[in-house]
Order: structure tokens, then C-alpha cells, then sequence
């Protein structure tokens, strides 16, 4: 059975970023259809994969992080608004069968994916 997971961590820290909201969106052409929510808890991780079995299917998804309000509340010196605030991941699933984990390594200033196991 697939599915999608996520987790966050804050590189520049050293630690998992908790109470981060995370959309993911179905995307068809040019609309985008808002298919889970969830919050990340102290590990940085969602409770539940975001979509497993029948309801994640092949297509065009995107994740998207709400990092602003994170960003400017952890323990590092940002500017007001912080630099990012809503970070977007747009992929690929062309096997709805396998496990896909799109981890976000977040900085105040930068970011980086990858598809994870």
C-alpha cells in the first residue's frame, strides 16, 4: 500500500521544527486540489502519513510548508517577515503503490529536498 510522508527538520538548529503546518494539494492541470492537512509534532514528523492507499494515487501533488511563523519564533535572529514563509514542493508520483517521503531541511534563508525511504 503507498503512501505519502513528510518530516521537517530544521538544519540550522540541529532539531526537528514542531508546529509547522503542512498542506498537500492534488494538482490537475491548472488547479490544485487541497487533499490533507496536518501539523508537525515535536519530532518534526506528522502523526499519520498524509495520504495512504486508495487515496493517494500516480499524479502531480504539492506539499506546502508554513514556515514563516516558525522562522520567527524559533531562537535565531530573523528580519520581520521572515525570508520564507510558505515553502512549496511540487512532484512526481508515477508509482502510487511505493512509499513517498519528501523531508524538508529548512534554514532561515535556504532549503533542500529529496525523495527520502
Amino acid at each position: 500500500m503507498g503512501r505519502l510522508s513528510t518530516h521537517i527538520l530544521d538544519t540550522e538548529l540541529g532539531r526537528p521544527a514542531d508546529g509547522v503546518t503542512i498542506e498537500a494539494f492534488r494538482i490537475e492541470g491548472d488547479g490544485a486540489e487541497k487533499v490533507a492537512e496536518a501539523v508537525t509534532n515535536a519530532d518534526g514528523r506528522t502523526d499519520a502519513p498524509l495520504l495512504e492507499g486508495p487515496s493517494f494515487g500516480a499524479g502531480v501533488y504539492e506539499l506546502r510548508f508554513h514556515v514563516g511563523r516558525y522562522l520567527g519564533g524559533s531562537r535565531r535572529k530573523t528580519s520581520s517577515p521572515a525570508f520564507l514563509d510558505v515553502v512549496v514542493i511540487r512532484f512526481g508520483v508515477a508509482a502510487a503503490e511505493q512509499h513517498y517521503h519528501v523531508p524538508l531541511l529548512l534554514q532561515a534563508h535556504g532549503y533542500s529536498t529529496y525523495r527520502g525511504s
